[in-house]
């Protein structure tokens, strides 16, 4: 208390000392200004309308405008990408549609004011430069994700696919361009480049959409997903090669002339692979954890990247290209490159790549579409797109691939996939003059709709040709009596503690215990390079568990926008028994958000009004069961158990809640308890005294006690419920009678035991208790 007085002392010393000081240097400072004709401004605004005039002034500085569009452009992405997500689509498509938004299309169109406030004029060079970075550095990233090893494995088949995927549609689009150049090309530029560059806008497949989407769709570890992202890897290889010599050509103004560009572009990419790679893998082994990944390293491959970018842009075949290939030599350590991608990726995605849609969209004046006429030509570009890709992609991949009708289908609307990279193109061709405003608008709408239709073409696929799965019955072994368990790992920590749990309820004599460990990542936007850390980091401890409780386990893991549905779905179609989840937040907690009795009267707008300011909270004493694990309990189609970790060790001293009848099943729970572990203890709170008015509970209790006679008994009903809990280490619930207990009293909640809550649905094969209720089976 006295150091504490001392300080306060002390402090208050210093500032007002300090204070009194600064105000006598300032008074005996004005009296030096006599003689010196010292003019303040004059102005009539008042103080209030002085200081809104400053920050007017203030705002109309270059730095000020910029970061006011930031801002709104991050909020807007965001906000655009989410809803994306919400209707199935990736994040890339509600970003360029944020982009066209907030241009002139429609802020601009109906907000005039607005819009040249945000973004006037005069500002629009330094949102190109800004986003040209974020290009840049996305770029970057994007060679670093190609796993060069896998194309190896794969380069005779994919290079086949993809380039048939290139060549089909760049000849396509060259004949579109045929037609189109007298109306829509610019005066000065020459039919080659026009026609180049047409037929380059439609060879583009987006290989970072696409690989999130075969990620999505949990394709990734399938034969299928690797050759697509094969096909796809070899593609933006290919068409970036091809886009650097149309480039070349283009400002050469002829083929011949660009032949130098070319050359030095061929000696670029030697240099890069045979001097600079062979470097740089040297650094990578000695440098591949965030440790040893210190500034000085990390200053090398920046400079590396820049001087790349720099390096192609010189040379004449764009920074991008440079960007990318800087990207592809990076070290094959897997582990360096996961460290470097997460120092770059997020600041470029999040930040400074959508000023690049922005700035896009600020170009696309889809108003310029004003006639029937123009709409039509952009539905012949649409379908020229379409049909160029998709269908070259899916003949390469039925008749040299050798995949099934479906499978080369799926090959064409996952190849058709442009995003991102058709809008690099496109602007590369706006900016060289070849591509006119509304030629440059059409082929924007052309890159929303073959990337918007990638997700239902998909679904429409499936439903066309259906993947006959050859085990949709049951196994022998179910029929048998195989007990199959899913268990939703969250993290890995309670994964372990879940998996005691499953070997001590679930397995008996007559129940093979098989059991599957699922963990999904939210978010379609996960880069693929980080899967199988997340695989590791999440089912190691897993896995070494199992192996120490000697129970064979499998793994799946993949990546979701819509984790609810995703969970049910995963259940649902592989016919689990049972699905244990775990419950989240510790009841012990004082809840985050309590409930607000803000309209009392109104139930329905009472339960609104909370449900927007706690939408997330799972458990909570007042409302313990919650949005997720009610989706789960009410959807999936088999028993479902939440498991609520208080500091939980092991299952010893156990108490089981029985309120109804339909209770009976955690008898047979009772009964596995005691098999599977000879320290288990259960007493039994019999809350209506069914054990003994109830003839099947009455008859299935007496068997337990005939063989477990010093193991178990029941504790009756008690007034301090409080107290009761804390006597145990385990606790197993149904599902209705946790509900009606914490609507009769949920406070009494806050001391239970780490928790079983089962919601019993019947299984697919009999186990457990015979039908004359005598006795159980093991």
């Amino acid at each position: 208390m006295q150091k504490r007085t001392r300080n306060i002392l002390f402090y208050s010393t210093i500032i007002g000392g300090g204070a009194l000081f600064m105000y006598w240097i300032a008074t005996k400072g004005s009296l030096l200004e006599t003689d010196r004709n010292v003019i303040l401004p004059h102005t009539d605004r008042t103080q209030w309308q002085e200081f809104l005039h400053t920050i007017v002034l203030n705002y109309s500085e270059p730095l000020a405008i910029l970061l006011a569009q930031i801002l709104a452009i991050i909020l807007v992405a965001r906000l655009f990408g989410w809803l994306a997500n919400k209707i199935g689509q990736p994040t890339v498509i509600g970003e360029i549609i944020a982009g066209i938004v907030l241009g002139p299309s429609l802020i601009g169109a109906y907000f005039p004011e607005f819009y040249t406030t945000l973004f006037p004029e005069h500002s629009f060079n330094n949102l190109k430069m800004l986003s040209n970075m974020g290009l840049i550095l996305f770029m970057f990233v994007v060679g670093m994700e190609l796993d060069l090893k896998v194309l190896k494995t794969k380069v005779h088949e994919a290079i086949v696919i993809s380039h048939a995927s290139i060549i089909f549609p760049f000849a396509l689009g060259m004949g579109l361009a045929y037609f189109l150049y007298e109306s829509f090309a610019p005066l000065n530029v020459p039919f080659l480049s026009f026609a180049l560059f047409l037929g380059i806008s439609m060879s583009i497949t987006a290989f970072p959409v696409l690989a999130r989407i075969v990620q999505e769709k949990g394709l990734n570890k399938t034969k299928l997903g690797t050759i697509v992202l094969t096909c796809a890897a070899v593609d933006d290889i290919t068409a970036w090669c091809v886009l650097a010599v149309v480039i070349a050509i283009v400002k050469a103004g002829s083929v011949g002339s660009s032949l130098y560009t070319v050359l030095f572009a061929v000696l670029y990419v030697i240099v890069m692979i045979k001097v600079v790679k062979p470097f740089l893998n040297r650094i990578g082994e000695l440098h591949n954890t965030k440790e040893n990944l210190n500034k000085s390293v990390v200053a090398i491959f920046f400079l590396v990247l820049v001087a790349s970018a720099f390096s192609t842009e010189t040379i004449g075949i764009h920074a991008l290209f440079g960007a990318f290939m800087a990207g592809a030599i990076m070290p094959d350590n897997k582990s360096f490159r996961h460290v470097f991608v997460e120092k770059v990726e997020d600041v470029a995605t999040v930040l400074l790549l959508p000023l690049f849609f922005v700035y896009t969209g600020l170009r696309t004046k889809i108003g310029l579409l004003n006639e029937p006429g123009l709409w039509i030509v952009t539905g012949w570009i649409i379908l020229v797109a379409v049909m160029g890709k998709f269908i070259g992609s899916s003949l390469a991949a039925r008749y040299v691939g050798r995949q099934s009708w479906r499978e080369s289908l799926i090959v064409g609307a996952l190849m058709n996939t442009r995003g991102l990279m058709e809008l690099v193109v496109i602007n590369i061709g706006y900016d060289l003059g070849i591509l006119t405003p509304e030629v440059f608008a059409m082929m924007v709408i052309m890159a929303l709709v073959t990337t918007f239709m990638t997700s239902p073409s998909l679904g429409i696929i499936n439903r066309l040709f259906p993947n006959r799965h050859p085990h949709t019955h049951l196994t022998p072994r179910q029929v048998e009596g195989t007990f199959r368990t899913a268990i939703a790992l969250g993290n890995a920590y309670n994964g372990k503690l879940m998996l005691n749990v499953a070997k001590t309820v679930f397995e008996s004599m007559r129940n093979f215990l098989d059991v599957t460990v699922f963990h999904f990542t939210v978010g379609s936007n996960v880069n693929p390079m980080y899967e199988e850390n997340f695989y590791e980091e999440n089912f190691r401890p897993v896995l070494s568990q199992a192996e120490h409780l000697n129970i064979p386990i499998h793994t799946e893991y993949g990546v979701t926008d819509d984790l609810e549905a995703d969970v049910v779905r995963f259940v649902n179609e592989k016919q689990y028994d049972f699905l244990l989840i775990g419950g989240g937040l510790s009841l012990s907690e004082e809840p985050p958000f309590k409930e607000a009795s803000i309209f009392k009267n109104i139930r329905w707008l009472n339960g609104l009004a909370n449900r927007l300011f706690r939408s997330r909270i799972v458990f909570y004493p007042s409302m313990l069961m919650k949005d997720k694990t009610r989706y789960f309990v009410e959807r999936s189609q088999c028993s479902v158990g939440i498991f609520v970790n208080r500091s939980f060790t092991d299952i010893t001293h156990t108490l089981i809640v029985i309120r109804s009848e339909a209770d009976q099943f955690l008898l047979r729970y009772a009964r596995r308890l005691m098999i599977n572990n000879q320290q288990v203890t259960i007493d039994i709170d019999d809350v209506h005294e069914l054990l003994y008015t109830s003839p099947l509970l009455s008859d299935m209790y007496k068997d337990l006690q005939e063989k477990f006679s010093n193991r178990i008994k029941i504790i009756g009903n008690r007034s301090n419920r409080d107290s009761l809990y804390t006597h145990y280490s385990f606790m197993l619930i149904s599902y209705p009678s946790w509900n009606e207990m914490l609507r009769i009293n949920a406070d009494e909640f806050r001391k239970i035991p780490s928790t079983l809550i089962i919601n019993k649905k019947p299984s697919r094969f009999t186990t457990g208790y015979y039908k004359d209720h005598s006795k159980f089976s093991d």
